[in-house]
């Protein structure tokens, strides 16, 4: 698995409050929203910059290494993956077939399993809930176009703000596990304050998603005017 390489960019919301109680410059978004693929730590310095450490090998990807037992309500569970940091976002869309989103969040992308039913099934990414539901075998994502610096961009679509260094390792696990890019890996805004990495791919259900990561992270809501 290529994801021993990542690299955990998210900082404790504790450390984060910390820094604003300090003065110093707080984490940017993009810190917070870094993609944990095999667990692993971070920190933040004085100085304000969110510092990483390496995952430890028995912990796993796309989550937190964490895993707990207990009973309640008569029930047992388990609990794979730990809440994102601040406020975790819930993300719900539609898919034609539980077992193929089985496949490709579980299995490619990694993603740890929550609580599921015959109808749907939620996972964590990084910490953040996103739910697959079952609509229907027909259904697939209608598309729709917008350019961005040259490239035509599929809406809707959804992802994460990763590390350069997550990015490239995740471009590379997509490419073994042979997913089919929309857009390539590149690197768009060049010298610009919104420069980033992205790239864009399908799930099984035609769901478009993108992974970007700024070369800058505490531009990503730098606000000007694109030409």
């Amino acid at each position: 698995m290529i994801a021993s390489s990542l690299r955990v960019a998210v900082a404790s919301s504790r450390a984060m409050a910390g820094v604003r109680r300090s003065g110093l410059p707080t984490l940017s978004t993009s810190c917070l929203l870094g993609l944990n693929i095999r667990g692993g730590g971070g920190e933040v310095g004085t100085d304000g910059v969110c510092r990483v450490e390496p995952p430890s090998s028995s912990s796993r990807d796309m989550s937190s290494s964490a895993v707990s037992s207990a009973e309640g309500g008569g029930k047992k569970y388990v609990t794979l993956a730990d809440p994102a940091p601040g406020s975790p976002f819930h993300y719900a869309f539609p898919v034609h077939s539980l077992d193929a989103a089985k496949e490709f969040y579980g299995d490619v992308l990694a993603c740890e399993e929550g609580r599921s039913s015959d109808k749907w099934q939620d996972y964590s990414l990084h910490g953040h809930q996103i739910v697959c539901h079952w609509v229907g075998n027909d259904y697939r994502c209608v598309d729709y176009y917008n350019p961005v610096d040259g490239d035509e961009v599929p809406v809707p679509h959804a992802g994460l703000a990763l590390t350069v260094e997550q990015f490239h390792a995740l471009a590379d696990r997509l490419r073994k596990a042979g997913v089919q890019f929309i857009i390539e890996p590149h690197l768009r805004f060049q010298g610009a304050p919104g420069e980033q990495w992205t790239m864009f791919f399908k799930d099984p259900s035609g769901n478009n998603l993108e992974f970007k990561a700024m070369t800058k992270v505490e531009n990503l809501f730098a606000k000007y005017n694109v030409d």
